[in-house]
C-alpha cells in the first residue's frame, strides 16, 4: 500500500469522570508511537498522537497530544446529543 502514509495513532479513552484515570492509556500510545519510531517500522517518522476529548484533554495535551476531538466542550453537550 504504497499510497498510504501513516502519520500518526489515535486511541479513545473510556469516559471517565476523573480524567486522570485517562492518564496510563495516553501514556501507552505515546510508548507505541515512540517504539514504532525507535524501530523504523516506517520509513519515516510517524509524529501525531490523536488522544483526547472534551472530559480528559489537558491529560492528553500533556501526555503528549497533537490532535484532540472537541466537542461538547465547544457546542455544549445537548448540541451534540441533538438535544
Amino acid at each position: 500500500m504504497k499510497q498510504i502514509r501513516v502519520v500518526g495513532l489515535m486511541t479513545m479513552a473510556p469516559h471517565e469522570s476523573d480524567a486522570e484515570a485517562t492518564r496510563p492509556i495516553f501514556r501507552e500510545l505515546k510508548r507505541l508511537r515512540d517504539e514504532l519510531n525507535t524501530r523504523e517500522i516506517f520509513a519515516y517518522p510517524v509524529p501525531h498522537l490523536s488522544m483526547g476529548m472534551s472530559n480528559d484533554f489537558e491529560v492528553a495535551i500533556e501526555e503528549g497530544a497533537t490532535w484532540l476531538r472537541l466537542g461538547s466542550i465547544l457546542v455544549g453537550r445537548g448540541s451534540i446529543q441533538g438535544l
